[in-house]
């Protein structure tokens, strides 16, 4: 009961708001470069063995690496209700495209080798591209959106109407944010496959990852000044009501001439798009140079660094309406109650550590690199 009068509910909003966030970013530096590979596979592998040498560094941790996108819905649906409501509901088609490229994934790990047939196992490593790539997009695409603000309003009554389209959703500052995500996550999935393999896939993995690298940073800087430049920000009008009820329509909200007024007001944020380049730039000299363990590293360092900047430019808005600005969704305005928001801590505080120790503990029995011989010699057993 102490506790929980300590954690006031403007303390837990925010708390949830970092903890959507390592969600969310440890789903990209998981699952990012299982995204990556696939993306990467059929360009890296030449032959059928070394196209399962690409498989089997990622087949035994997909799954416990997805964990953490199951986890960030969740999140999202328990302590963000409105926020999964409108975005869930208006990007359905995008959620249905980024689903269905998810289930071609594990189908195509456990169908591909099952028969020794070249057509049937090249439309599978398709498969396993599109289930890499797709995501990969979809989700820089939605960012790109969620920074344009979303066409959705509330009436008096709460309720909720959308008014975009899927196509709609596919304009070109939205497609250059697609293409930051795409690029960082075969950036991510080259430097894995640097680490897990050897020979031809692992030369090829760096050049692939050196072009990565350098559309990383390019397109991430083209994105900033057009953000700068052309994207107009939201900004509270007046004192935030910090704890009060969740309803988007009690409060003010004004359109700013540039999200980029956020660093004018907390100048410490830029130490994440500072940490989104200087690791991305880490990346490509760690590629040059044939670094393995660093390379990876500095890979995780510039998708933190790139994701975080994203939420800390926005913050406190989580989701603004193109429509009608006072609709949009904030930290203050669309969370779940104290209690929940309480409980919720307390079972993240218990499960989230466990979690973690397993995956430390899944990656250390797994340590090592995957050789052709481990693929001929157990070609019954492996993927």
């Amino acid at each position: 009961m102490i506790l929980y009068q300590l954690l006031d509910f403007e303390l837990l909003r925010v708390m949830w708001w970092v903890l959507l966030g390592v969600l969310l970013g440890g789903f990209a530096l998981t699952d990012g470069f299982d995204m990556g590979v696939g993306a990467l596979l059929p360009f890296v592998g030449k032959t059928d063995t070394e196209r399962r040498i690409a498989i089997n560094t990622i087949g035994p941790v997909w799954e416990g690496n997805q964990v953490w996108f199951i986890l960030g819905g969740g999140a999202i649906f328990a302590a963000w209700p409105p926020l999964y409501a409108v975005s869930f509901s208006g990007f359905y088609l995008a959620m249905f495209a980024v689903l269905a490229a998810l289930i071609l994934r594990p189908v195509g790990f456990k169908y591909r080798s099952k028969r020794d047939s070249a057509t049937w196992r090249s439309a599978w490593d398709w498969a396993l591209f599109v289930g890499g790539a797709v995501p990969a997009l979809i989700f820089g695409v939605a960012m790109g959106n969620v920074l344009q603000g979303v066409p959705f309003r509330f009436n008096e009554d709460l309720m909720i109407f959308y008014e975009g389209s899927f196509f709609g959703l596919l304009n070109p500052f939205a497609l250059l944010a697609g293409l930051v995500s795409l690029a960082m996550l075969v950036m991510h999935g080259a430097a894995w496959l640097q680490l897990k393999t050897e020979g031809p896939v692992r030369e090829r993995a760096r050049m692939y990852g050196s072009v990565a690298a350098v559309v990383t940073i390019v397109a991430y800087a083209l994105a900033g000044v057009w953000m700068a430049s052309g994207i107009t920000g939201y900004a509270i009008a007046g004192s935030p009501v910090t704890d009060g009820p969740s309803n988007p329509l009690l409060g003010e909200v004004a359109r700013s001439p540039s999200w980029f007024a956020a660093y004018a007001a907390r100048p410490w944020i830029a130490v994440a798009p500072v940490l989104g380049f200087v690791g991305a730039v880490l990346v490509f000299l760690g590629f040059r140079a044939g670094r393995e363990v660093s390379t990876l590293l500095f890979s995780k360092l510039s998708i933190a660094g790139i994701v975080a900047s994203v939420g800390l430019t926005m913050f406190p808005f989580i989701l603004p309406s193109s429509l009608d600005a006072k609709s949009s969704l904030t930290v203050w305005n669309s969370s779940s109650s104290h209690q929940t928001l309480f409980v919720m801590l307390v079972m993240a505080v218990i499960f989230v550590p466990i979690i973690l120790a397993y995956t430390a503990w899944v990656y250390k029995v797994l340590w090592g690199k995957v050789t052709e011989a481990d693929v001929t010699e157990n070609s019954s057993t492996v993927y």
